[in-house]
């Protein structure tokens, strides 16, 4: 189970606010656990965009010769550390006061990615606060070798390189975890990007989008389906425009089609979707795409875009 931004990160940064969203995110997974039909064995995988962006900031503010900032690879293991240890947290309480038996773990997580990706010429992970263009154009004068998109209509963000995952380092420890019946927590912020150097890996600076490394790391895990979770309880093609058509059940030949067509917006439903796919192809399990708060009404109706072969 993929969990989006908003699962996480409200209008408010604050330790505080984020882990006050996770102890909800915490008591629907929970409640994911005693509303399915067979025993869940759940894997948790989570985004860190937000994250990681604000806690660079903070590391190029206090910046100094003898306290120097941290690269970007780092600066991911610490926000999915942080974000680790918050959901582990909420999910320990959570299924304490459900009366539900179940042990949680964290695994700090690496991701192996191809270090020839073309990603790492073209940034496009979103990452960090919103700007307004003002805003954006004063970062720019700050720090000339960072690059700025418009997202989604909400303002301008910093875009880092966003190669696609090839293996999790740690799969095989998730697997074995996953057969004691502990919910694990893995690969979170897509994992910390690292490639293969004369034989050895090592970390670069990146930003692996969360639903593809969840998608690697659900194939890798055998896993017996993918949910991602966003902040909508379907995927839909023409989008906030007077025909939008909510996705049900759907093949992934017919979701390639409207990925050919652009109705899936790049950093928003686009990976996504992609990431499901890749999932169904590899696998040829269904994957589901929805809301956090329709798990249960996907549960016991089926409500939600489901995509398969």
């Amino acid at each position: 189970m993929a969990l989006g931004g908003n699962a996480i990160l409200t209008d408010n940064p604050s330790a505080q606010a984020q882990q006050a969203a996770l102890k909800s995110t915490a008591e629907s997974l929970v409640d994911l656990v005693k509303t399915a039909k067979e025993p869940v064995q759940l894997i948790v995988t989570h985004g860190n965009g937000p994250q990681v962006g604000n806690l660079l900031l903070q590391q190029i503010d206090g910046s100094s010769a003898k306290n120097p900032a941290m690269p970007l690879d780092t600066v991911g293991a610490m926000t999915q550390g942080e974000i680790g240890f918050w959901l582990a947290d909420a999910l320990n309480n959570a299924f304490a006061q459900a009366g539900v038996n179940k042990d949680v773990t964290a695994i700090v997580t690496r991701t192996l990615v191809d270090a020839t990706d073309p990603a790492f010429k073209q940034p496009t992970k979103p990452i960090g606060p919103f700007y307004t263009a003002n805003e954006m154009h004063e970062m720019v004068a700050q720090h000339a070798d960072w690059t700025f998109v418009e997202d989604a209509g909400r303002g301008y963000r910093r875009v880092v390189p966003s190669p696609k995952p090839i293996s999790i380092v740690e799969a095989p420890a998730v697997s074995a975890l996953n057969s004691t019946d502990q919910v694990i927590i893995a690969a979170g912020g897509g994992g910390i990007p690292v490639v293969t150097q004369d034989g050895r890996l090592t970390g670069v600076e990146a930003v692996i989008d969360k639903d593809f490394s969840a998608a690697k790391l659900a194939e890798l895990a055998d896993a017996d389906e993918l949910i991602i979770l966003t902040a909508v309880k379907y995927v839909a093609v023409n989008f906030n425009q007077p025909n939008e058509q909510a996705l049900g059940q759907v093949s992934v030949n017919q979701m390639e089609t409207y990925l050919a067509e652009g109705q899936f917006p790049a950093g928003s439903m686009k990976p996504k979707v992609e990431a499901a796919i890749s999932f169904v192809k590899q696998t040829g399990r269904p994957a589901v795409i929805t809301s956090l708060d329709n798990v249960k009404g996907y549960l016991l109706n089926g409500d939600a875009t489901i995509i398969n072969q």
